[in-house]
């Protein structure tokens, strides 16, 4: 079973299925990520370099996602707290992070 995420705009709750959160990480994505993890800037390991997120998914999601909220900096590069942006929530960050995976397995 696929899990939800509860989102609350203007005093109303809605239920957001796992695939809209996807689509939402992808939009993220697509807007601030790509820049770096399309072309490996900055050491970033590119989208859908398998033998290059292997070992950085075999961390576990938590590490992922905690260090693309704080920043990190590895032994190949870094990477930079929200991408760069601190305006991104923490679950904007997460759900890019998601989708980032997804694509790299």
């Amino acid at each position: 079973m696929k899990k939800s995420i509860i989102a609350a705009a203007a005093g109303a709750v809605f239920m957001v299925s796992a695939p809209a959160a996807m689509a939402d990480g992808k939009a993220t994505y697509d807007g601030i990520c790509f820049a770096c993890h399309a072309f490996g800037s900055a050491g970033a390991p590119k989208t859908g370099d398998k033998a290059a997120w292997a070992p950085r998914i075999a961390k576990g999601m938590d590490l992922l996602v905690k260090h693309a909220n704080e920043g990190f900096q590895g032994e190949t590069g870094f990477m930079p707290a929200k991408g760069g942006n601190p305006s991104l929530s923490d679950e904007e960050v997460a759900a890019a992070v998601e989708y980032l995976v997804s694509q790299s397995k």
